[in-house]
């Protein structure tokens, strides 16, 4: 089940490309997607909601996803995560990070903070009580500003089939570089209708999880709003897919073609 809220905080709708000066999303924007195993199995649910706040006299965007198991799979597998981040209105600019999973007994809780003035992410080990520094770059983004500051700063009109995407991003304690080949323009079928999307290959670590590093894909709406509407990823064992289940408070209209 980690795989299932990685992938979708990670690739969810993650990775448009070139600059813009409108942006896509306003606070009160809200997606639900579930989450299926080998086509078929129920295994969960996630949502990601944008709110308004304010951090340390900042005007910024908090955002909370959550993910958790549903049906049969919890009984033998239980999830519950949650991840939050607050970032800057204009720059994208993330300012803290939130961690906090239990994924089958698995537990991290943990709070970042990124200090731009002395290049440093503070990691706050909230369940070892536990404190460490890390270098950073100036243009870092931890796994969900990434998704909002993509959709606002990549201009999706003018990329090209083949172009290759790359993000530096947070997570954890360290840094790593994220990168993304737009594969070209796809119209998929729903369960709101038809929707033109723009269809992306992430790059992952094959071994462990995925079958190969080319074993993920992921489709975005090709309007204003750039959400992701689905996601499958070839496992070791077995395959998920995540399906935008539901949405309210889009910034643009939901188009759908007829």
């Amino acid at each position: 089940m980690k795989l299932i809220l990685a992938s979708f905080l990670i690739f969810c709708g993650l990775y448009t490309s070139r600059a813009q000066q409108e942006s896509s999303f306003q606070a009160g924007e809200w997606l639900k997607f579930k989450l299926n195993y080998s086509g078929w199995v129920k295994a969960g649910n996630a949502t990601l909601e944008v709110k308004d706040a304010n951090y340390k006299d900042r005007s910024v965007f908090h955002v909370i996803g959550k993910g958790w198991t549903t049906g049969a799979i919890k009984w033998f597998f239980k999830v519950e995560d949650r991840y939050e981040s607050y970032f800057d209105k204009v720059s994208g600019r993330p300012y803290k990070f939130i961690r906090k999973i239990n994924e089958g007994g698995h537990k991290k809780n943990r709070v970042v903070e990124f200090d731009y003035n002395k290049n440093l992410a503070v990691v706050n080990d909230l369940r070892h009580q536990t404190k460490k520094t890390v270098k950073i770059k100036a243009d870092i983004q931890d796994m969900v500003s990434a998704y909002y500051y993509l959709r606002d700063h990549y201009d999706t009109q003018k990329i090209k089939v083949g172009e290759v995407v790359k993000l530096n991003m947070f997570f954890d304690n360290e840094i790593f570089g994220f990168k993304l080949k737009f594969l070209g323009r796809e119209t998929i079928e729903t369960k709101f209708g038809n929707i033109n999307c723009l269809k992306f290959r992430p790059y992952v670590l094959a071994g462990r999880v995925f079958h190969e590093e080319e074993s993920v894909t992921l489709w975005v709406t090709a309007d204003q709003n750039k959400i992701p509407i689905k996601i499958k990823a070839d496992l070791r064992v077995g395959s998920i897919r995540s399906d935008l289940e539901a949405f309210k408070g889009l910034k643009y209209p939901f188009k759908i073609q007829l």
